[in-house]
């Protein structure tokens, strides 16, 4: 059996949910990686009230270090993440990033690898694109490796043409141990119910194929869940609740009699960047409406596993014509194809081989110099 990998991870939180939509990948790998025998340390600062926000303790699956958010902080983390086999810095941690994505190549050695591990890859890749003098275009060749949370060709091509010495898209996927069928509460029984926190590159689309929606339906019950909404001009159909607690996510799916996915404008436009709640809604068997973008029946067969609309009045469509039996249809058959192809499990099996080569290769290279 092979050894476990020892990896660093600076990311934003592993702990908690609150302003911070990369939890649930988080989880999902960091858990998946320890069970097949690898040892994470998360560091994560002490930024945005997300301690005060908590949605779990510290996990038995990985230490987690919660450092203070100051330069001091980010140093004495980086001096205890010596040592790791692999050190890994995520996009959007939020405090002092730009240190970070620099000081952790000065970690590397002739024995590990050193990642960037790129959670929102279009607003990056458009942020350097734009800026010549962005600090992090210089740093690109200089990591091992670029992991990214989805995007396909056009992300791979784009970092390969900052340097990138290898790009790999690692994509969301279901944890079915923390989202799973559960029974309806109606709390959250509706129509139609959308999760996902307000941000500038996403309002326009949920005016569009939410919002404007539940206006041509005044006589459809619509759930709004998700941070920021709260000065938000809503339908007098359109109950709004918030930010939702990951504890809370089964019931949020299961109980409507469907949920709608809207992709940020960024995603949609790269394509091939399914949404973590995409894979949540799978693994509790929901019917999901997703707004159109390229590449997703890589992931779920439009039409019988997942329904896809191109605007708001398609999405009326659907909506206006779905049955809950034809509901239930839809998201039996995402339940099987999200179990069968796209756990954690899967993910964590595909980082581990992409280590192993990476590791395999610096091998080569050193024997190959001596």
């Amino acid at each position: 059996m092979m050894k476990g990998f020892s990896i660093a991870f600076f990311g934003s939180s592993l702990v908690s949910s609150y302003w911070n939509g990369a939890a649930t990948y988080y989880r999902g790998l960091i858990r998946a990686l320890h069970e097949r025998g690898h040892r994470v340390t998360f560091f994560e600062p002490d930024a945005y009230d997300r301690q005060q926000h908590r949605d779990m303790e510290d996990p038995h699956w990985a230490k987690v270090v919660v450092y203070p958010a100051t330069e001091e902080g980010v140093f004495r983390s980086l001096e205890a993440a010596m040592g790791a086999d692999i050190v890994v810095k995520a996009s959007g941690v939020g405090v002092f990033d730009e240190l970070l994505e620099k000081e952790v190549l000065s970690l590397k050695t002739a024995d590990n690898q050193v990642v960037f591990w790129d959670v929102d890859a279009p607003a990056t890749l458009e942020r350097i694109s734009h800026n010549p003098d962005d600090p992090f275009r210089s740093l690109i060749p200089g990591y091992d490796l670029i992991l990214t949370y989805g995007g396909g060709d056009p992300i791979v091509a784009g970092y390969g043409s900052f340097g990138a010495r290898e790009c790999i898209p690692v994509y969301n996927a279901l944890d079915p141990d923390t989202h799973h069928p559960v029974p309806s509460d109606r709390r959250f029984c509706a129509d139609l119910a959308f999760l996902g926190n307000r941000l500038p590159d996403r309002e326009k689309r949920v005016e569009e194929f939410f919002l404007r929606t539940a206006a041509s339906l005044p006589h459809k019950r619509f759930l709004l869940a998700g941070s920021g909404w709260d000065d938000k001009q809503r339908p007098r159909n359109v109950d709004y609740l918030g930010h939702l607690g990951t504890a809370s996510h089964n019931a949020f799916n299961c109980s409507p009699l469907a949920v709608l996915n809207i992709s940020r404008e960024s995603m949609a436009k790269n394509g091939f960047s399914p949404a973590t709640r995409v894979f949540e809604a799978a693994g509790a068997g929901t019917c999901i409406i997703t707004d159109s973008w390229l590449g997703i029946e890589q992931f779920f067969e439009p039409g019988k596993e997942i329904l896809v609309a191109g605007s708001g009045e398609e999405v009326a469509d659907i909506l206006e014509r779905l049955t809950p039996r034809e509901a239930s249809m839809v998201g039996l058959h995402a339940f099987a194809r999200v179990r069968a192809e796209h756990t954690y499990a899967h993910r964590a099996r595909q980082v581990e081989a992409i280590f192993m080569e990476e590791e395999s290769s610096m091998g080569s290279c050193a024997g190959g110099a001596a």
